[in-house]
């Protein structure tokens, strides 16, 4: 059985501690408030990449746990006591933006901006909500540390309200949303299950043999939602198994999208479809049914190509069906995730082991990660470009979780991707998850997100 998550009260007297001290106390305080600001006004949007080694010299444990106080001290962070809300317009949109008197307006960017203390935490827990999978089940799987459940995404200007399962279910009667793509996307719908169970509980109706693609039905809405696995979203013939040992070189056709997304195309009203971590493996790249070349295979008389190019063959083939599809769900198309191995990688002893989020500015180049994702956004900018006349406005959505995705380090499995690792001594050899999220955990934040751009509809 899974555990409630513990509370996150914090005493009133921390609060008078922290700014207490006299008027210097004070001074001081409001000096390093104002140059705070300034330096926020001048950062630009690359401000938040950071280094892969080392924590920084002076990242604190934070701990959210009974009678410990908020991430950061004190009772009520400023986020909490803000009145701005995120503000639609438009006639008759198909979920309600929830709107609050002084809000900023549609100029607000959802996806820049910060992780601020949040005491009340999750929505869910990994009690009451029975489809979180267990490499996602931190906190079953033994994670001691409860501080990563207790923050929430701030964007610069305007908040994002919690997801309201009922609202969401109610604006869904009779429609269709599909997760097309990768494991990320198995992390993501685990997410979306859980925020809408709360309202109405799902039936599986399907899944094919590996369980990676799945579909659940929602009776009282008429709601469906499909997972469909699609990893390189093009065709690819795969030999490895779910611990990622390959027995022969991945087989990626560029330029033939695979038929289990795009043979159920017109059944979709909705979509969030992404792709992403798969191009760094070894595979030998295929166009016009002959081989082209490869990346990292034991062929070495193919020529060497980077995962760069595939990623954005892929991405290209992927757009060009969806904006010339007669149909025309709404699509989000969810931007990259980076992974936060420390000290190696996944296969080579990496960790991530932080336990609270970063902060923007405390970040360094991180250049493999920003290479695909400015492809990204390359091609979805094409893609916008070439729709047509027909596509309607704003179909095609970039739900861009890059940034917030990447200040989230303390976010994922690590360790606790299998149940109570360390049960032999903390001297085990264990593998980390530093790419898929705890649930509850920071992903939930992508329906949060999703659902404010769905009240522009």
């Amino acid at each position: 059985m899974g555990m409630e998550w513990p509370p996150a009260p914090a005493p009133a007297q921390q609060m008078k501690a922290a700014v207490g001290g006299g008027g210097s106390a004070l001074k001081l305080l409001i000096f390093v408030t104002l140059a705070g600001l300034a330096l926020r006004l001048l950062a630009g949007p690359t401000a938040y990449l950071l280094p892969l080694n080392a924590a920084p010299e002076d990242a604190a444990r934070i701990v959210a746990a009974p009678g410990r106080g908020i991430p950061g001290g004190g009772t009520t962070p400023p986020s909490e006591t803000d009145d701005s809300t995120f503000a639609v317009t438009g006639s008759g949109p198909l979920i309600a933006p929830d709107k609050k008197e002084g809000s900023p307006g549609e100029s607000c960017n959802l996806f820049h901006g910060e992780w601020v203390p949040h005491s009340s935490g999750p929505s869910y827990t990994n009690a009451s909500c029975r489809f979180i999978e267990s490499p996602q089940n931190c906190m079953t799987n033994g994670r001691p540390d409860t501080d990563y459940l207790y923050w929430r995404w701030k964007p610069y200007g305007c908040d994002v309200p919690p997801f309201d399962g009922k609202k969401f279910l109610d604006g869904m009667r009779g429609k269709h949303w599909a997760l097309i793509g990768d494991s990320i996307l198995r992390n993501h719908v685990q997410s979306l299950l859980c925020l809408v169970s709360k309202v109405e509980d799902a039936t599986e109706v399907y899944h094919d043999d590996t369980f990676k693609s799945r579909r659940w039905h929602f009776p009282s809405h008429n709601f469906t939602v499909s997972l469909i696995w699609a990893p390189f979203l093009v065709k690819a013939k795969i030999f490895e198994d779910d611990d990622g040992v390959s027995t022969a070189d991945l087989q990626l056709h560029l330029d033939v999208l695979e038929t289990n997304w795009t043979s159920q195309w017109e059944s979709f009203d909705y979509v969030v479809i992404s792709t992403g971590q798969w191009f760094f493996k070894t595979a030998v790249y295929w166009e016009n049914g002959a081989e082209i070349g490869c990346h990292s295979c034991q062929n070495k008389n193919l020529k060497e190509m980077s995962p760069e190019y595939s990623f954005r063959k892929a991405l290209s083939a992927a757009f060009r069906f969806i904006t010339s599809s007669p149909h025309k769900p709404v699509v989000f198309y969810r931007t990259w995730t980076p992974s936060h191995f420390e000290n190696g990688e996944w296969f080579s002893g990496g960790t991530c082991n932080r336990t609270s989020p970063f902060k923007p500015g405390e970040a360094g180049d991180r250049v493999s990660d920003n290479k695909m994702w400015r492809i990204e956004r390359e091609e979805f900018d094409k893609a916008v470009a070439n729709k047509g006349p027909n596509d309607g406005t704003g179909r095609l959505r970039l739900l861009d979780t890059f940034e917030l995705s990447l200040l989230r380090p303390d976010g994922h499995s690590g360790p606790y991707r299998t149940y109570h690792p360390y049960k032999k001594g903390r001297a085990a050899k264990v593998q980390n998850d530093c790419l898929h999220w705890c649930l509850p955990g920071p992903i939930d934040a992508w329906n949060d997100i999703i659902m404010q751009m769905l009240a522009k509809d």
